[in-house]
């Protein structure tokens, strides 16, 4: 490899040191002299101070596989996250960088990510207890240089602007305190020409009959609760609440995919609702050389 491509993960991690970000198991990434060097003056663990963001008061977006009575049921079916990363890579072809799994959890979609690519990926959620669970089940898969960790909310993301090349998110937006602000904040992160794709589903490759059955044990796990839990779910991954969060975030461009929560016998059944847009390019602003007279 040559080029930007090439360079990747050396400026991803300088990128990473530099934010204080620690990566899977120590505070150096491996034999590397300006990288090894970085690292050591940062903070090895820096779940308290969550760069801006506080644990205080701070939601937990429910990890796969935690939960209610019932939902263990779901650890018998098909992972799903290795089918939704063939949806990231499919529909937004990102380029080599800074990627990031939003509301990531223990990092099943950050560690599918980077076994698929060996692209470098920032878990960022606001439970340091699951992130600490994520770095240890990444560092046990050898992927201690390539996912990373900080504590952070969606409203107020640890980064600079035009920093991300790719932000993805499954399973979290609906959790989010204010998911409008929260897609204001991926825009304001994401590089020009880089994409987000946050939603939820098992990806459009997943088994019927797993979705079906994934459908099923849901639907009965939330219908047991008498507030309405099951409802609210349907609601929220409505395609027109996707698109209606991001209208009011802003958005000029976007494109809402999948759904949402449908039936078992529908045919689309598992593929949820996604939300994918791409932040433009700025357009250059016009010369006063090149402004065209007007006609007398």
């Amino acid at each position: 490899m040559t080029g930007r491509a090439a360079r990747a993960p050396v400026l991803v991690w300088r990128f990473l040191a530099d934010m204080g970000v620690r990566p899977a198991g120590r505070t150096s990434i491996g034999p590397g002299d300006h990288v090894m060097n970085a690292m050591k003056h940062v903070v090895s663990v820096l779940w308290a101070a969550g760069i801006g963001c506080s644990l205080m008061g701070a939601p937990v977006w429910p990890a796969e596989g935690e939960g209610p009575p019932g939902i263990q049921d779901e650890r018998a079916l098909p992972s799903r996250y290795p089918y939704v990363v063939q949806d990231v890579l499919r529909l937004c072809r990102p380029q080599k960088g800074l990627w990031i799994d939003l509301g990531a959890g223990k990092g099943p979609m950050a560690i599918a990510l980077a076994q698929a690519t060996g692209n470098p990926v920032v878990m960022v959620d606001p439970n340091a207890d699951a992130l600490k669970e994520g770095l240890a089940l990444a560092r046990a898969q050898n992927l201690h240089d390539r996912v990373f960790a900080v504590v952070g909310r969606a409203e107020n993301l640890p980064f600079p602007d035009d920093s991300a090349d790719l932000v993805v998110s499954r399973g979290s937006i609906f959790f989010w305190e204010n998911p409008a602000k929260g897609l204001q904040e991926v825009h304001r992160i994401l590089r020009p020409g880089g994409k987000a794709y946050i939603g939820g589903g098992a990806g459009s490759g997943y088994p019927r009959e797993a979705a079906q059955r994934l459908v099923e044990i849901r639907k009965a796990r939330l219908q047991e609760d008498t507030t309405g839990k099951w409802q609210r779910f349907v609601a929220l991954r409505r395609p027109e609440q996707m698109a209606r969060w991001a209208r009011e975030a802003g958005l000029n461009r976007f494109e809402v995919l999948g759904a949402g929560a449908l039936s078992v016998e529908d045919p689309r059944v598992g593929q949820g609702v996604w939300l994918l847009f791409e932040k433009q390019m700025a357009q250059p602003r016009a010369s006063p050389n090149h402004v065209k007279p007007a006609n007398n």
